[in-house]
């Protein structure tokens, strides 16, 4: 096998000789003290080796049995179109395979890129400094919560929005339930955080509030007055956005946030079944050494030519360990790359007119699905830009499966016992009315 296979990470000979250093005699002896219940004694059910010829067809069929779909829905993330240039660039081997740059001398190429994305997203948010990225949306916004109480000694408590994703909660919940930080729900009220309610809440113990810029009904919140709500109970505000749309509407630092998370995936990221995505975080330069992860800066070295360094990193556990803020490190680069290249093709115009053809086709499909008489109006004075709720007055599950049938994804029910709906640029008007005929013909029986 050593002389066939040296690609193996583990030779017979190199099993021997380790636990020849350990003075155990089998690898059973080195596995004791896990219990017998985890260990897997069975065989594997694997099917015979195949050539690549036959992995090709072997796959092909198995895809082909999960044909595409168009998207038509949200809830966090989203659809969009991603020029074929990113996916090209990325693939380069030298960006594939850029590991963490501990040696700045050796790593000018990934320090720059990262570089370059904190700088985007610093003039995305409007915020002073922007770490390397993390993993999702829903970590950045609990590593938010926690930077709340670090930042403000003494208070334990942090009043987050009833609006905002249901999955970013759970994860904010998980984070406080083992770090000793009570979260406390603002409610909503007609689809919008409650400024009542919030200023109600606001109390000493109160370390940070955090509010969605776009909520979980697609509707743009309205923040005026948070600010200077939060700020005089000695809080800081923590605003949730979707960064695609910030070319467009105000941003977090035009609200007055002291932080600003979100998930980048909007920035040109495939939904990829679910991920890899990757969670931003902007701040005020007074809160920087509080952030986690990494922070990437610009100097000059001893020549005088411009040099990237990771300027910030003193919180991670690779220093501080158990006395770290967090103990979080930046995600996968390569994602902070994509979004780098994505918008600098972008660029601000691009962004807009994303949003301006996205914002078109939700209007017109919200307009024609109100016409069928199958839904009703949830929010009718509300202002939002490629995703709205309808309340159904059919039976949802068969809607469902009829536009499933028909090569659609879309009427997604949430928790409130509404649909919701999405369009982006990736999808024309051709393509929402073909959505709305698959809705009459259901409608007619057809």
């Amino acid at each position: 096998m050593e002389g066939h296979f040296a690609y193996f990470p583990h030779t017979e000979a190199d099993i021997k000789e380790m636990l020849k250093r350990v003075s155990l005699s089998s690898l059973e002896e080195l596995y004791a003290d896990v219990p017998q219940d985890f260990i897997f004694k069975e065989e594997y059910d694997l099917p015979d080796a195949m050539s690549e010829q036959e992995l090709r067809v072997f796959f092909r069929e198995l895809a082909s049995q999960c044909p595409s779909k168009k998207i038509f829905v949200g809830q966090g993330a989203y659809d969009h179109y991603t020029p074929s240039v990113v996916g090209y660039l990325c693939s380069r081997s030298e960006f594939l395979t850029a590991y963490t740059p501990y040696q700045s001398e050796i790593s000018q190429g990934t320090l720059r890129y990262i570089f370059e994305y904190q700088s985007m997203i610093c003039a995305l948010t409007g915020m002073d400094v922007s770490n390397a990225s993390l993993y999702d949306g829903a970590t950045s916004a609990a590593e938010a919560v926690r930077m709340c109480i670090a930042s403000t000694k003494g208070r334990d408590t942090v009043l987050v929005s009833e609006c905002l994703w249901a999955n970013v909660r759970e994860t904010i919940e998980t984070y406080a339930r083992f770090s000793d930080i009570k979260i406390v729900s603002i409610p909503c009220e007609d689809g919008q955080t409650s400024y009542e309610k919030l200023s109600n809440a606001l109390n000493e113990q109160v370390a940070g509030v955090l509010v969605p810029e776009i909520n979980r009904f697609g509707l743009i919140e309205d923040h005026d007055g948070f600010a200077e709500l939060v700020h005089s109970a000695g809080a800081l505000l923590v605003e949730y956005c979707d960064p695609s749309t910030l070319a467009v509407i105000k941003t977090p630092q035009e609200w007055g946030a002291d932080i600003a998370v979100g998930d980048a995936q909007s920035l040109g990221i495939p939904l990829n079944y679910g991920g890899p995505y990757l969670g931003f975080m902007a701040c005020n330069a007074s809160l920087m050494r509080k952030m986690p992860g990494r922070i990437v800066g610009q100097t000059l070295d001893r020549n005088g030519k411009r040099s990237y360094v990771l300027t910030l990193q003193a919180r991670e556990q690779h220093i501080r360990r158990e006395k770290a803020t967090s103990n979080i490190c930046s995600n996968q680069s390569l994602m902070a790359l994509w979004v780098t290249i994505y918008l600098s093709l972008m660029g601000p115009e691009g962004l807009k007119r994303v949003n301006d053809l996205s914002y078109e086709g939700a209007h017109y499909l919200k307009d024609k699905l109100l016409e069928t008489g199958l839904f009703e109006d949830v929010f009718p004075d509300k202002t939002f830009i490629k995703e709205f709720v309808l309340k159904p007055l059919c039976d949802v599950i068969a809607l469902q499966q009829a536009l499933n049938t028909a090569g659609f994804f879309a009427g997604l029910l949430t928790s409130d016992g509404l649909l919701t709906f999405c369009v982006t640029e990736k999808y024309t008007l051709n393509n929402v009315d073909e959505l709305v005929e698959v809705v009459k013909s259901f409608k007619s029986g057809k």
